[in-house]
């Protein structure tokens, strides 16, 4: 048995298909499965059992699948003290959308530095939730901030609960708070069709049987804000995001019902390194607060 067959293992408990495994680790499907049972002839036992398209750990992989995350994690702590041997700045990374890097910077990171000042803090800059969790199965984040639901093999750390509001040009006849009714007609720009994000919104929509007008389809977080700033649109998004909109010269509303999202860092089912072990309670406490 060797390192790469204990990530083969990891991945496939990770991520319950054989496809989905082998395309996280970059290779052939066929050479996962063969690989897999391979390691299952030379342990002697059946590791992952067929169910519909997918696999389910049996009973005597689920100690190994355990045991094989805690050799990588062993394995990645001393590749760790190796790579700042002679450096005094160890490296924490933290995956974030566009949407919740503000508060990330501008509250948990300055919280964090105050009390570990020889951590570099690097931001994996993704387009949204489903490119932070590929950044944690795909071990380019030790971390990471979003709002949730996320799939269920990561751990989630709830933080608190945002609000969804509404933000226009000036000028719109709108009462604050906005009832759903009034979206209705109403110019919006919406992330992309297809994109969870516009799945949750269409699903909010359907909920209250409005048809608002779509005049924008894009994941880019700018090309939304051009469009409220100059007057084509409103746009739905993070009360955090209001303090920006406002010094834009924009209208925020809140909506009524109120619609909140619930923020967490999120990381893979694995042992954390120290630093972020104490991240995570920084966070934590701020939450609290």
């Amino acid at each position: 048995m060797n390192l790469q067959q204990l990530r083969y293992v990891v991945a496939t408990a990770e991520h319950r298909t054989m496809t989905d495994a082998a395309r996280s680790l970059y290779i052939a499907q066929p050479a996962l499965s063969r690989a897999i049972r391979d390691l299952e002839r030379e342990l002697g036992m059946t590791l992952f059992a067929r169910s519909g398209r997918g696999v389910v750990v049996t009973a005597q992989g689920r100690r190994v699948v355990k045991l094989a995350r805690e050799a990588l994690d062993a394995v990645g702590e001393i590749e760790a003290l190796s790579h700042h041997a002679g450096t005094s700045e160890a490296e924490l990374r933290i995956a974030s959308t566009p949407n919740l890097e503000p508060g990330l910077a501008g509250r948990l990171l300055p919280a964090y530095a105050a009390e570990h000042p020889g951590v570099r803090v690097h931001i994996v800059r993704c387009d949204g939730r489903d490119a932070v969790v590929s950044a944690i199965r795909e071990q380019r984040a030790d971390l990471g901030l979003t709002d949730l639901p996320v799939p269920t093999d990561l751990i989630t750390h709830p933080l608190e609960r945002q609000e969804i509001v509404l933000i226009s040009p000036p000028g719109l006849d709108l009462p604050d708070p906005v009832p759903m009714l009034r979206l209705d007609g109403l110019r919006l720009a919406l992330p992309a069709r297809g994109s969870v994000r516009r799945r949750e919104l269409d699903a909010m929509f359907g909920k209250y049987a409005v048809s608002p007008v779509v005049v924008l389809e894009t994941d880019e977080r700018n090309g939304w804000l051009h469009a409220v700033r100059s007057g084509q649109a409103s746009l739905l998004w993070y009360r955090g995001m209001a303090e920006q909109a406002s010094r834009a010269g924009l209208v925020v509303r809140s909506l009524e019902p109120a619609v909140r999202r619930v923020i967490a860092v999120v990381h893979a089912r694995r042992r954390l390194p120290l630093i972020a072990q104490d991240f995570l309670l920084t966070a934590e406490k701020g939450s609290a607060a």
